[in-house]
């Protein structure tokens, strides 16, 4: 993606000729998806053209696109459109460190923190030590808890942790931490997470647990987290109601992470307990960071640094591939054609492997707080529509529930179907539980692309026995529109690698589009009004 070098864009996309071209490609209708796949398969060369454009490998993790309702004419034009949107040159700005997050002037470096030992890092040989530095740190106490050399005050090892955090400081870890249960399953120590205040979320954790044998990790990035500090407090009050009185009996059980040392330390935290991350990290881009403890914990310091290994895979692919095969690039691009030309507000995501099960929750908060914006960078109102609602959940629970809407309702859903090629549930029968589970997965992506016209509904009915009155009266409730865009990601193995590959891969495409349209993705002011309210309330009304 080198080659853009335009300067950076501000305003909205809609003056560049390219949008103009791709609304009047949108206004002449395009082939319905049976069409086009029909096209595809009779094509003397199968793979080329655009079935070989829309199918891409990257980082282990390969793209099935075909089911995207694009021909080559609007492929070449959402092309055309990054290029006129500078994509390329705002990911080397992000690359290099840049103050990208203009309205808090901060950088947005993310990405360094899974580069391990990358040899010059644009961002600076010092930074990259000091990343290391903290990494080590807080792997080295993740595996202290592992192997039981961290001790509770009364000398006996640690069984239980609760991570207790809110947004980006649960939703990654603990999406992380059940997406690998493989791994974390087998841990000597067991995970748990509490974000909601509400008292019977935290009763719920704690009831089972030995005060004695249970560490509690408080995250938060300024540790002035209203909700997470709630938990804290009770979490202490805990603790102390069985016999963890003292500031001393209770340190060996409480670790902080946070960006703000000094805000933790006034808290009673110590500082051997304490580790930290950067204000350029973003909560919901923060699990690279110490914030991942507890999925180091879970997964083991060389587990951990897989997950990393996998995330830095796709950002070099990112970074290096040209556009056309460009996997994030043309995620967002086909994004950008759903959302703004074919008019479609909402994107379902429908993981198949249920360990995914959180996986949509975390990718609703990082694209939604990201692009959820009516602001461009230079200040006007939004002139085109920005992020969509994203929804969804496991795809094959989905099928019983909400999926009668894809197939027969009046909305039309773009849906990434997430799939694993690789089954390592260890059960006799893992294999056929596995092909069932891949046969949904295939044949829901074909369903919703080609759905049945009325012709086929209409035989289908006869060669069941109906008289032709019924099949007049039935053919309109059975027949299926299709042509419901669609992608199939597939992860080789549900490896820490792959996970980490995949949500860098989602951090990228949620980018490339926010570049796009011509807003920040690294700000979420949106969360800031609610919360001043609630400091505001619980002051009460300033006296007269």
């Amino acid at each position: 993606m080198t080659s853009f070098n335009p300067p950076l864009p501000a305003a909205a996309p809609t003056r560049h000729p390219s949008w103009q071209r791709l609304q009047a490609l949108a206004a002449q209708g395009q082939l319905h998806l049976r069409e086009l796949l029909r096209a595809d398969a009779s094509s003397p060369s199968p793979n080329t053209g655009r079935s070989q454009r829309l199918q891409l490998q990257a980082a282990g993790l390969r793209l099935d696109a075909r089911h995207q309702a694009v021909t080559p004419e609007v492929l070449d034009a959402l092309l055309e459109l990054a290029a006129d949107c500078q994509v390329g040159t705002q990911a080397q700005a992000l690359c290099r460190g840049e103050p990208v997050n203009s309205t808090e002037g901060r950088a947005v470096l993310h990405p360094a923190l899974r580069a391990g030992a990358m040899p010059n890092p644009p961002w600076g040989a010092e930074l990259a030590q000091r990343i290391e530095s903290e990494l080590g740190r807080f792997l080295a106490a993740a595996e202290r808890l592992r192997s039981g050399h961290w001790l509770g005050h009364s000398g006996q090892r640690i069984t239980d942790v609760v991570n207790l955090g809110i947004g980006g400081s649960d939703l990654g870890p603990r999406m992380a931490v059940a997406a690998l249960e493989s791994l974390a399953c087998n841990a000597p120590v067991r995970v748990h997470f509490v974000s909601n205040p509400d008292a019977w979320a935290l009763h719920r954790v704690l009831r089972p647990l030995d005060a004695a044998r249970t560490v509690f990790i408080v995250q938060s990035k300024t540790f002035t987290t209203q909700e997470t500090l709630t938990l804290a407090a009770s979490a202490r009050r805990w603790l102390h109601g069985h016999g963890l009185q003292t500031p001393a009996q209770q340190a060996p059980h409480l670790i902080a992470v946070t960006a703000a040392p000094a805000m933790a330390a006034q808290q009673g935290y110590r500082s051997d307990h304490t580790f930290g991350f950067w204000d350029w990290v973003g909560g919901r881009y923060s699990v690279w960071s110490a914030i991942g403890l507890p999925l180091a914990i879970a997964i083991g310091a060389q587990a951990f640094r897989e997950f990393l290994r996998g995330g830095h895979a796709m950002d070099q692919h990112f970074w290096t591939a040209d556009a056309a095969h460009n996997m994030p690039l043309l995620m967002a691009l086909l994004g950008i054609w759903n959302r703004n030309f074919l008019h479609c507000p909402t994107h379902l995501l429908a993981p198949y492997p249920s360990r995914l099960d959180a996986f949509t929750r975390f990718v609703q908060q990082l694209d939604m707080e990201s692009n959820g914006k009516s602001t461009h960078l230079n200040g006007d109102a939004a002139q085109v529509s920005t992020g969509p609602i994203v929804w969804g959940g496991l795809g094959i629970d989905g099928q019983h529930a909400y999926f009668q809407l894809l197939h027969q309702g009046c909305h039309r859903v773009p849906v990434d179907f997430i799939g694993v090629e690789q089954e390592d549930t260890p059960l006799p029968l893992a294999a056929e539980h596995h092909r069932v589970v891949l046969l949904n997965l295939r044949a829901q992506a074909l369903a919703l692309a080609v759905g049945r016209d009325r012709a086929d509904t209409e035989a289908e009915l006869r060669a069941s026995g109906l008289s032709e009155p019924q099949v007049q009266a039935l053919w309109p409730h059975r027949r299926f529109a299709g042509n419901v865009p669609n992608s199939t990601l597939w992860l080789p193995a549900l490896t820490p690698h792959a996970l980490g590959a995949l949500v860098a891969l989602y951090e990228h495409k949620v980018f490339c589009q926010a570049a796009i349209w011509g807003i920040n993705a690294y700000d979420q002011w949106g969360v800031e009004l609610g919360k001043t309210l609630a400091k505001a309330m619980e002051q009460g009304p300033a006296p007269a």
